[in-house]
């Protein structure tokens, strides 16, 4: 992980550390800079590994002595359903399967992050590619969009718990309950504090995902400026450290998704 390693083949290496760093936070793009290619084809190729790998592990499962795999599977399928079972007490045969998506996919999202800072950029600028962010969820319009994806299944779940127009009563009547003439009064404001509720969801898991894994590939490119040495010396720790945040980071993902789909089955 040297400086020397970053450059594209079309610019040469960057000159200083500066250049360094704004190389390796630079977006592969389109044409009209209007979508990271980078993410979006990390973040579907790591997609198909997980279906992948599930659908090897369901083809080979067995009720003998399971393989390492379906061990794996099985472990990882135990940790979500104990989440799922705690938090969500309703009835849904999509809430488990969700579940297990988010926290596999993002745990492979996050997961990016322990490849060498130079390795992929390097090898793509044989092939002409200037630019390459390998972490998706350092990308915060990646992660805006799952957590958009999850408002839309808060909303999606409401509804289907309560109706079209519960869940519409559900936004003028609280959290400010009042009868009569006050109940109109109270009506804007509810739906109000209602939409802030609704939207500080999705922005506060967005933003928590994208802060610590942007945080987290930063301090690894600092540490790619250093002497060889003195990469191995710190990078080490830093590595089985991280291990923690990016598997904390894909639970804390998942969990808070399950337990807003469950607040949004439940009246108020």
């Amino acid at each position: 992980m040297t400086t020397e390693n970053a450059a594209g083949a079309h610019h040469g290496a960057p000159a200083n550390a500066t250049e360094y760093i704004q190389h390796h936070l630079t977006h592969l793009k389109t044409a009209d800079g209007t979508i990271n290619l980078d993410t979006f084809w990390i973040s579907a190729i790591l997609g198909l590994v997980f279906l992948g790998v599930f659908y090897m592990a369901s083809r080979r499962a067995t009720s003998g002595v399971p393989g390492k795999l379906q061990n794996f599977v099985e472990a990882v399928m135990e940790l979500v359903n104990e989440v799922v079972n705690s938090a969500f007490h309703a009835k849904s045969k999509v809430i488990a399967p969700l579940a297990i998506t988010i926290f596999c996919w993002v745990w492979l999202l996050n997961a990016m992050d322990f490849l060498p800072v130079d390795l992929l950029p390097k090898l793509l600028s044989y092939a002409g590619v200037d630019y390459l962010r390998v972490v998706p969820t350092a990308d915060v319009n990646h992660t805006f969009g799952m957590a958009f994806g999850v408002m839309l299944c808060i909303i999606g779940f409401s509804i289907k718990a309560k109706g079209i127009g519960g869940w519409g009563k559900e936004l003028l009547t609280a959290p400010f309950h009042a009868h009569g003439f006050m109940a109109i009064v109270l009506a804007p404001v509810n739906f109000i504090f209602q939409m802030i509720e609704l939207l500080a969801k999705p922005l506060s898991l967005s933003l928590r995902l994208f802060g610590n894994m942007y945080a987290g590939e930063l301090i690894f490119i600092l540490i790619a400026l250093l002497p060889w040495w003195a990469q191995w010396l710190l990078g080490g720790p830093w590595v089985i450290f991280h291990i923690l945040v990016v598997t904390l980071q894909a639970f804390v993902f998942m969990a808070l998704t399950v337990v807003y789909l469950s607040l949004a089955v439940e009246k108020h």
